[in-house]
């Protein structure tokens, strides 16, 4: 059931990727995106069955290495993961995120193709007659697609929950597990709000907003899977 279902998303995000109309395109997102939070809440297990919580490293490299781990992070926080930004290591920036299997499944699969979707969105990115701080502009459209990406996966997510009879005592014990074994390897955690200057924030969140929520075809020399010690 599980594959069968992560098929019909493939093929909805496939008509998205084929059509240049942006109604069309909106209406396939979505739909993948729709059918991928009932897919997490499919996963659950039934109500008193044990479980533990997993977790996985990534590494993200440069350029805009901040930028990309922040995506990984909120996609995985919208799929009812928890994710730690724990700073510089060999090779970019890491994100350690903890969850259970499919949900940690789910953020890989988002995750992987929205970093590509996102590089490939700021390629083609023009800067708008009389900006100078390029850079600045640059930066914080990353932040602005990488936004709006989270408010519609949360949306979805959330949609998914209500519809669904008795989820939510069972996401609450999940979320509590996850947030213990959190602790258990972080102890004292330090909060930390992203700042920009830019003025491409605007623009990033309307890409953002066209994004494929479940696009897949990723390869891992365009962005590393959230594979465990990576």
């Amino acid at each position: 059931m599980r594959e069968r279902t992560l098929e019909r998303v493939r093929k909805l995000l496939a008509k998205a990727e084929r059509t240049d109309n942006e109604h069309e395109r909106a209406t396939f997102m979505a739909a993948a995106s729709a059918l991928m939070a009932k897919h997490g809440i499919d996963s659950l297990p039934p109500a008193g069955t044990r479980q533990t919580p997993g977790d996985r490293v990534v590494t993200l490299p440069n350029p805009w290495a901040r930028e990309k781990a922040r995506l990984v992070s909120l996609v995985a926080q919208a799929v009812r993961c928890r994710p730690l930004l724990i700073g510089r290591g060999e090779g970019g920036q890491r994100v350690h995120v903890f969850g259970f299997a499919a949900d940690l499944e789910r953020a890989d699969l988002l995750a992987t193709s929205l970093l590509l979707q996102m590089a490939s969105g700021l390629a083609r990115v023009r800067v708008p007659d009389g900006v100078t701080a390029v850079r600045a502009y640059r930066r914080s459209w990353l932040l602005g697609f990488t936004d709006e990406v989270y408010r519609l996966l949360c949306v979805a997510e959330s949609e998914a929950e209500q519809a669904s009879t008795g989820a939510a005592l069972v996401l609450a014990d999940r979320r509590a597990e996850v947030e213990r074994a959190v602790a258990a390897h972080y102890p004292d955690i330090r909060v930390s709000v992203p700042r920009t200057s830019g003025t491409g924030y605007r623009d990033g969140v309307a890409a953002g907003r066209r994004a494929d929520l479940g696009r897949t075809g990723m390869t891992t020399d365009t962005a590393p899977e959230l594979a465990p010690g990576r």
